[in-house]
């Protein structure tokens, strides 16, 4: 099936703050062609990592060997239950380099933070310079998903306790993250001053 198990997405996409056991991450996708002033659909579906794979590189060898048309815009959304690992932003990043006729437009579930490295946030400050548009997901992407990637047989998407506080709190951090130095070291000497 093309469409995700509802208990597979509800778990995996859950935008909890600490989601332990969650290993794998899911990217559900749509691919769109710009022709002037409309959009044609292409492609939509869901990836999940395979065994020495993760997803996002998956994706992107997918959509290489499409042959894209270089005389035409592409614009990929991706819906990701994590945000990618340093490794993977830098294929993405570069990726996107050598298509700059594609744009790429990420939210995300959760971000993710390897124990032993601390190159995430970095990679995904890479990424958003090199173009994409990253995010965390809300409850309008969470309805969005429901209605466009899960076997759902019809029923209401419903939101779980903590999804809109837990997006805020996730979004915050994001922008954190993607501020520039400066500016984070202009906030650090402004609450310096306040005695914050």
């Amino acid at each position: 099936s093309i469409l995700m198990q509802r208990r597979l997405f509800l778990y995996n996409f859950r935008n909890l703050r600490k989601a332990k056991g969650r290993r794998e991450t899911y990217l559900c996708y749509v691919v769109k062609r710009r022709d002037s002033a409309t959009s044609c659909s292409l492609d939509f579906g869901y990836l999940r990592n395979q065994m020495g794979c993760h997803v996002e590189v998956l994706f992107l060898r997918y959509i290489a060997a499409w042959d894209l048309d270089p005389g035409r815009c592409y614009r990929i959304t991706w819906f990701t239950s994590w945000s990618p690992c340093y490794d993977c932003a830098q294929h993405i990043a570069s990726f996107l380099r050598s298509y700059p006729n594609l744009t790429l437009r990420i939210f995300m579930a959760r971000l993710y933070f390897c124990e032993d490295r601390k190159a995430e946030p970095e990679g995904l400050r890479r990424l958003h310079k090199a173009g994409a548009q990253i995010a965390i997901m809300t409850f309008k992407d969470y309805f969005y998903c429901w209605n466009t990637f899960v076997e759902n047989r019809e029923q209401t998407f419903k939101g779980w306790e903590g999804l809109h506080e837990n997006s805020v709190h996730l979004a915050r951090k994001l922008r954190r993250i993607l501020l520039p130095l400066y500016e984070v070291d202009d906030l650090r000497d402004a609450f310096r001053v306040l005695g914050l």
